[in-house]
């Protein structure tokens, strides 16, 4: 269970608290995490919200909002975000919008938001035009992580985050692909290596690019097929790689490999003719025209005049879905 007193040390600068959470994380721990503050002395009040990527959206940031001010929150707030990548995203726009910017304390209970949703500070939400294309750079001020939630969380939901730390060794660390799994030292790798990314880039303006390796295909996936995050990386991780041996910069050993790590996650029928709404409205993209990270290596980036991104052919990427369909026939992909 989550320990309080770690982060005890930030929020006692506050005289409010607004705890973020899920309507089913709330019976589980925010509950308990709303009493131990109110026990302690804190005015604390907690905003639950439907789960899901559905509920990631302006409407429900402004509705979460309204209810803050309604509680009569102002500048002396603190925000709590308990939950997975949707909430500590929610979470982290509206603090750093509410009162034009609140201090912020995530606490993330699924391994995609330990590795990935909560470390780098990109905040947003999603609209009909695509994945993330409202939202903030800003930082929490702690990031709390108890890996014993992890215990009940269900396989698919492990595999999400393994998508990422996935991405993580290819852009960065092929000694680490062949090392991930759920532990404190693999969770500490992907840390670091977005961390160490991110030092270098906060406002996305260059080598940050790198952490949307797998996420061109990945986010369109995602708003196609409603599936889950990480299990839309995945996709998109196979279908890049698989373009960038395609383009001659990726060895086909190498891209054997990378479809080996990825073997545990299911295979989805995809065509450029239904994926190409979404790939146009990717914001990464220039004049609608999506960019890609690709690889010359496991662990070694391709960087093009500077940049860590480039735009192909429509040809190209649609021969990259094609040779994506075709792993269908392998066992390992079903």
């Amino acid at each position: 269970m989550i320990t309080f007193d770690s982060y005890l040390s930030v929020v006692p600068r506050y005289s409010k608290v607004a705890i973020l959470t899920n309507d089913t994380l709330k019976p589980l721990y925010a509950d308990k995490l709303q009493a131990e503050l109110l026990k302690r002395g804190f005015v604390t009040h907690l905003f639950s919200t439907p789960p899901g990527e559905a509920f990631k959206t302006r409407a429900r940031k402004e509705k979460l909002e309204d209810m803050m001010f309604a509680k009569g929150l102002g500048r002396d707030t603190c925000v709590i975000g308990l939950g997975g990548g949707v909430i500590t995203d929610m979470a982290g726009f509206v603090a750093s919008t509410y009162c034009r910017g609140v201090p912020l304390i995530l606490i993330p209970t699924t391994l995609l938001a330990m590795v990935d949703a909560s470390i780098g500070g990109k905040n947003g939400v999603n609209t009909p035009a695509g994945k993330n294309l409202i939202g903030t750079f800003y930082r929490p001020e702690q990031i709390l992580m108890d890996l014993s939630l992890l215990r009940t969380l269900p396989e698919k939901e492990l595999l999400c985050g393994k998508a990422e730390m996935i991405k993580h060794a290819l852009i960065a660390d092929a000694d680490y692909l062949d090392e991930i799994d759920v532990s404190e030292k693999s969770i500490r790798r992907s840390i670091a290596i977005k961390e160490q990314i991110v030092a270098s880039d906060e406002k996305e303006q260059g080598k940050r690019r790198l952490l949307n390796f797998g996420h061109t295909i990945g986010h369109a996936v995602e708003m196609h097929l409603k599936i889950p995050h990480g299990e839309a990386v995945a996709v998109g991780i196979a279908v890049e790689s698989i373009l960038s041996n395609n383009l001659g910069h990726l060895s086909q050993k190498s891209l054997d490999c990378i479809l080996h790590s990825l073997s545990a996650y299911p295979h989805h029928l995809l065509t450029y003719e239904t994926l190409d709404p979404f790939l146009r409205k990717d914001k990464k993209g220039t004049n609608q025209e999506p960019r890609f990270v690709l690889l010359q290596d496991i662990g070694f980036p391709l960087t093009f005049d500077g940049d860590y991104c480039t735009a192909v052919k429509d040809t190209e990427i649609k021969e990259a879905l094609a040779c994506y369909a075709s792993l269908s026939s392998v066992p390992r992909w079903i």
